[in-house]
C-alpha cells in the first residue's frame, strides 16, 4: 500500500518520570486510535531536558537497551500493532552514554536503533557532558512500515545526514527534538530561530525528494542551575516531499497530529527533480574536510 498514516505526540514534561510516560502513551493511543501505523515521539520524552546544566547525578536516569523505557514501549507498540519511534538517555556502560531513538517493530521487537551523531555544546545545551557522539553511522532502520532515516534534534540542521539517509535507501527523515528560545532574547529573534529550524528540514526534503516529521517538545522548563530556563517552542510538522507542509501544531500546546502520507509521491517527485541523478560525487571530496582554507 502506497499511503501510510503517521502519528506525532508533541508534549510537554515534568520532573515526574511516570507522568511523562502516561502522557506519551496516551497520546500514542490516541494516534493509534486515528489509523497511525507510525507513531513518532519527542526527544528524551520520559523527562526534563536535563542539559541545560551540568550534574553528574543526571547520568543516574540513564538506561539500558533492553530496560525500562523499552520493556513498556516495546509492549505497547505490540498491543496497538503500530511501528515506534521513542527516545532515551542510553547507559552503554560506565562513563558511556548516549542520545538514543529506539525503533519498534508492529510485534514489539526492537527493528533498531540510531545513537544522535551531531552533539551540541551550546549554553542551555550541554550535551557533550553526557552524550558520547553516535557510533552506528546515517544507516536507516528497516520496518513494516518503510525504511526509516531517523535522527535527533541537531542532527536536523545538517544537510550532511539527511543526505547520506536519503543514499541508503530512508522513504522518510525523522527527527524526534527537544529545541526552544531563551526567554531573554526578543520576539523578533525568537521568530528567526524557529524560522530557520522549520525552513533548514523543509530543504532536506526538497533535497531528497522525501517527507520529514519533526516532533519537538513544549512548555517552560526551568534551569537547575543560574540559567533563564528553555521554552519549548513545539511546531512539530510534517513536510512532503517538495517541502510543502502537510500538517502542523502550535507552538505552545501538547498535540496530537496525524497525517497521512502518499509514498509514491517521492518516486513522482524524484523522476521531474531528479536530485540523486545529477549530484557531481567526481567533485565533493573536500567535504570530508573541515575547512577549505
Amino acid at each position: 500500500m502506497n499511503r501510510l498514516i503517521v502519528g506525532l505526540v508533541q508534549q510537554s514534561c515534568s520532573a515526574v518520570r511516570s507522568e511523562n510516560i502516561d502522557k506519551s502513551i496516551k497520546g500514542i493511543r490516541e494516534a493509534a486510535a486515528r489509523g497511525a501505523s507510525l507513531v513518532v515521539l519527542q526527544e528524551l520524552h520520559t523527562g526534563l531536558y536535563f542539559c541545560q546544566s551540568e550534574d553528574t547525578a543526571v547520568f543516574d536516569q540513564a538506561e539500558t537497551i533492553p530496560g525500562p523505557s523499552t520493556a513498556t514501549f516495546g509492549a505497547l507498540a505490540k498491543e496497538l500493532g503500530i511501528v515506534l519511534v521513542t527516545s532515551l538517555f542510553e547507559k552503554r556502560a560506565p562513563g558511556l552514554y548516549h542520545n538514543t531513538a529506539v525503533i519498534f517493530e508492529k510485534d514489539g521487537t526492537i527493528a533498531g536503533t540510531y545513537r544522535k551523531m551531531h552533539i551540541p555544546d551550546d549554553p542551555g545545551y550541554y550535551e557533550k557532558f553526557y552524550f558520547t557522539p553516535g557510533d552506528l553511522g546515517f544507516n536507516p532502520i528497516d520496518t513494516s512500515v518503510g525504511r526509516l532515516g531517523v535522527l535527533v534534534c541537531w542532527d536536523q540542521w545538517y544537510p550532511e545526514g539527511a543526505r547520506l539517509m536519503a543514499m541508503a535507501g530512508a522513504e522518510i527523515l525523522i527527527y524526534p527534538t527537544a529545541i526552544g528560545y531563551d526567554p531573554r532574547d526578543p520576539e523578533d529573534e525568537q521568530q528567526r530561530q524557529r524560522d530557520a529550524w522549520i525552513t533548514i528540514q523543509r530543504s532536506h526534503a526538497v533535497a531528497n525528494g522525501i517527507p520529514v516529521v519533526s516532533v519537538n517538545r513544549v512548555g517552560f522548563e526551568a534551569d537547575p542551575g543560574s540559567g533563564p530556563g528553555a521554552l519549548f517552542w513545539g511546531s512539530s510538522f510534517v513536510a512532503g516531499c517538495q517541502g510543502e507542509f502537510l500538517a502542523r501544531a502550535g507552538e505552545g500546546s501538547e498535540e496530537v497530529l496525524t497525517v497521512e502520507l502518499d509514498r509514491q509521491r517521492s518516486e513522482d517527485v524524484r523522476r521531474i527533480w531528479p536530485y540523486l541523478r545529477d549530484r557531481r560525487i567526481d567533485a565533493y571530496g573536500d567535504l570530508v574536510k573541515r575547512y577549505r582554507d
